[in-house]
């Protein structure tokens, strides 16, 4: 068994904390753990492979990182050029490791998803197993504890040994459908989770949606290592219609079975949904961080950086971030992904970054700004160096804190340590690396007619990274 781990998507309905740099799957939302983390580690006790990784290209290293953090081998990091949705980033799966004339069954999981009962999940991949060594196309369906109206379902067929044929896949219902679905006992909230031989799924994909599947042949037929990463052509994959595994695959195959799951299961696709899972106070609140509630209700308060206090309010949500305030009532938290479309028409860079911004080297803060300057805390980790750049419209000063630093400016290089600074005139080609054995800290100061992050000419990155990245 080889687990395939779907690390894309947005989160954008869990804004400010799930951003576009810093999506869902990289935030410790149910544990000390991130998402993604979690989802690798509640596997233990399964026979299964080291696992292949799907993830956009702008979050490569944060996937690394985050499973290096963990002591977590993988047999490999795919990553989509462009968001083609999950039947291709499953083809592509399925094509990688069918490679060296392999076929392994694929436990698909996405990145994002909470599972509570960890003994019940194993339980059903044993289950699962067992059909999908038959030849099936299995499904996870989720015992449903209420008549949801935001998951699609799965309604159930015959009796199969340790499972069900199924029998069709619907829509997310509204509340009278969804409610007959539940009392009727037959429907299963849908997942998103498979199981299946590498072989049958691009069997099934071929014969249900050729065009993906010859897309993601020639696309993986060109694949490249690229440090930890595996990269497939960009030009190709670009081709590739967009289509879930549900729409491509599940739904017109002959061969789609279902097993069910009752483990304490959510997708977390809401702040709504945390609410829900969490465990709540007498007064059925959820509050993490510094927090003060006066004659408050069934609500969720999440401080990231400041203390909150919510007084006189019910069945409310309240994210407190470094740069962003977020208030909303549970019943209408879809509605956030809608402020979130605003921010993106309007560029705003709260769409897409954190105040705090992590680097493969490192990570950075910006801690404050004026029409001509900007500050930020900057930690590069031991033994990593910043891209050889220069900027056409900002100098900078650097004040190392904590540790020490090579900095190199033109054709120099000198060390520089705690309370020593620097300074970068605009046009000189830089560079900065920590050659210690602890974090470097220093503090940054800009200045300049324009302060972007998209002003810098780079000449060398020992992470591969485009010109137009930082």
């Amino acid at each position: 068994m080889k687990p395939v781990v779907l690390a894309g998507g947005s989160g954008s309905r869990l804004w400010p904390k799930s951003r576009a740099a810093l999506p869902k799957q990289f935030l410790s939302l149910t544990s000390q753990n991130t998402m993604l983390q979690d989802t690798v580690m509640r596997l233990d006790g399964i026979r299964a492979q080291d696992p292949i990784f799907i993830c956009n290209e702008d979050h490569r290293f944060l996937v690394a990182e985050q499973l290096r953090q963990k002591g977590i081998s993988h047999s490999g990091i795919l990553l989509e050029p462009i968001g083609r949705n999950t039947a291709p980033a499953i083809a592509l799966a399925a094509l990688h490791a069918t490679k060296n004339e392999e076929d392994p069954l694929l436990l698909v999981l996405a990145a994002d998803h909470l599972i509570k009962d960890q003994a019940a999940f194993h339980t059903a991949i044993k289950k699962a197993e067992v059909l999908a060594n038959q030849g099936n196309l299995v499904t996870f369906g989720i015992v449903p504890d209420a008549p949801h109206t935001g998951y699609g379902y799965i309604k159930s067929g015959n009796a199969l040994d340790v499972g069900f044929i199924v029998d069709e896949f619907v829509e997310k219902p509204d509340a009278v459908t969804a409610k007959s679905y539940v009392e009727s006992g037959k429907y299963y909230w849908n997942s998103g989770m498979f199981m299946f031989r590498a072989s049958r799924y691009l069997e099934e994909l071929k014969k249900h949606s050729p065009e993906i599947f010859e897309v993601c042949e020639q696309a993986i037929d060109t694949e490249t290592p690229d440090l930890d990463f595996i990269r497939v052509d960009r030009n190709i994959f670009t081709t590739c219609p967009d289509d879930s595994i549900d729409y491509a695959v599940m739904e017109f195959t002959s061969s789609a079975a279902m097993v069910p799951l009752e483990a304490g299961w959510s997708d977390v696709g809401s702040w709504t949904s945390l609410w829900e899972t969490a465990e709540k106070d007498d007064n059925g609140n959820v509050c993490v961080g510094d927090t003060i509630l006066e004659n408050t209700n069934n609500s969720y308060i999440n401080a990231e950086q400041r203390l909150v206090s919510v007084i006189g309010l019910n069945d409310v949500i309240v994210i407190e971030t470094k740069d962003a305030v977020m208030v909303a009532h549970k019943d209408d938290a879809q509605s956030i992904k809608n402020v979130v479309n605003r921010l993106k028409s309007e560029k705003r860079p709260e769409f897409e970054f954190h105040r705090e911004v992590f680097r493969p080297w490192g990570s950075y803060d910006s801690i404050d700004n004026g029409s001509r300057f900007q500050v930020k805390r900057i930690c590069v980790k031991p033994g990593e160096k910043l891209s050889v750049q220069m900027h056409h419209h900002r100098a900078e000063h650097w004040i190392v804190v904590s540790g020490s630093a090579n900095v190199t400016i033109n054709d120099n290089t000198k060390l520089v340590t705690e309370n020593e600074s620097v300074y970068i005139p605009i046009g000189a080609i830089h560079a900065l690396e920590n050659p210690g054995k602890i974090p470097l800290e220093l503090i940054e100061v800009q200045s300049g007619s324009y302060l972007g992050e998209d002003d810098i000419v780079r000449f060398s990155d020992r992470y591969g990274r485009a010109p137009s990245q930082t």
